[in-house]
């Protein structure tokens, strides 16, 4: 077995040492074989893995995912990294279709692909140890008897859209089983708001969250540059307010209005609060860097990302850590 690398950008030391755990996404480093991208964030110094389960690094579908999810697991562990597992991957299931299909897919079949998908990945993530398993909701299906209202209010218990009150009921029935996995395995399930999904916002969070009876095994996967997209919240209230929901965090800079994942530095978030915000909710779990449309220099991205966020971590103010918000 290959020894564990030297770690070149260790967790910050002293007075100024922070709870939080910063981990890199396998979809911004697309182009390396999983080992290898592996042992850069270990040898970078990087706590942790959003590990995204796909064709090019640990294939859900593949025969003998089994066998491999072993592999990883002890690579893991040799490297000291912690994972999330991660079901962002764009064509997985369809290669002709963009994240397709999806929970809200109006072929009950096509549906069932997706649940599939996301219990395969509820047992993988067990078998890895992982902190969490991170979903999505998908786009509400298009309706050319309805077309979508773009002045239509952002909380969905305020709209009356017949179309999208079925939509909820939809997902809420296909992620049951996944919820039943998730407890069964005790993993937990983190669903992302995603702008232009059907689930979006925080406030549409908790209306599935409402819809379902607030299962434990539900939790949320907050993305920080999202919140500067389209949170009415700054980013580090976003935080406070999730706080007790918040099973996994990704990070990465943004502008507000525009859903584009930059690098730290090129958006308009102002990271030392938001993370200051994180550290005080105890988060325990990993904070992931997001930078899929960057794979094609993702050496390079990972390398500069982790001193950014050590830089803003040691801003935040000694007697923040672990304190209840």
């Amino acid at each position: 077995m290959t020894p564990t690398p030297h770690r070149t950008n260790p967790r910050p030391q002293g007075t100024n040492a922070h709870p939080l755990r910063f981990g890199y996404g396998t979809n911004g480093l697309a182009d390396l074989r999983l080992d290898d991208a592996l042992a850069l964030l270990a040898d970078l110094g990087y706590d942790g893995v959003g590990l995204t389960l796909d064709h090019m690094h640990l294939d859900p579908l593949a025969p003998d995912i089994a066998a491999r999810t072993r592999k990883v697991a002890r690579r893991l562990d040799a490297l000291g990294l912690g994972v999330t597992v991660e079901t962002g991957a764009r064509y997985v299931l369809d290669p002709r279709r963009k994240h397709g299909p999806s929970l809200l897919d109006p072929d009950p079949a096509d549906r069932a692909r997706r649940v599939d998908l996301l219990i395969r990945a509820v047992r993988i993530a067990a078998d890895l140890g992982a902190h969490a398993v991170h979903c999505f909701s998908g786009v509400l299906p298009a309706d050319p008897t309805h077309p979508a209202d773009p002045a239509a209010p952002a909380d969905p218990a305020a709209t009356a859209d017949p179309a999208e009150d079925s939509a909820w009921k939809r997902l809420a029935e296909t992620l049951t089983p996944v919820l039943d996995a998730a407890t069964h395995a005790g993993v937990p399930l983190a669903v992302e708001p995603e702008p232009g999904h059907l689930l979006a916002t925080l406030a549409d969070f908790h209306h599935l969250r409402r819809i379902l009876g607030d299962p434990p095994a539900l939790g949320l996967t907050l993305d920080i540059g999202h919140c500067q997209c389209l949170e009415p919240l700054s980013p580090a209230d976003c935080v406070r307010a999730a706080a007790p929901w918040l099973r996994h965090v990704q990070i990465e800079d943004m502008r507000r209005g525009h859903h584009e994942h930059l690098p730290f530095g090129d958006g308009e978030i102002d990271f030392p609060p938001v993370l200051e915000a994180l550290a005080a909710t105890g988060y325990q779990a990993l904070t992931v860097v997001e930078l899929p449309r960057h794979s094609h220099a993702g050496p390079h991205f990972a390398a500069q990302s982790l001193p950014f966020l050590h830089r803003a971590a040691r801003a935040i103010p000694a007697g923040a850590e672990g304190s209840t918000p």
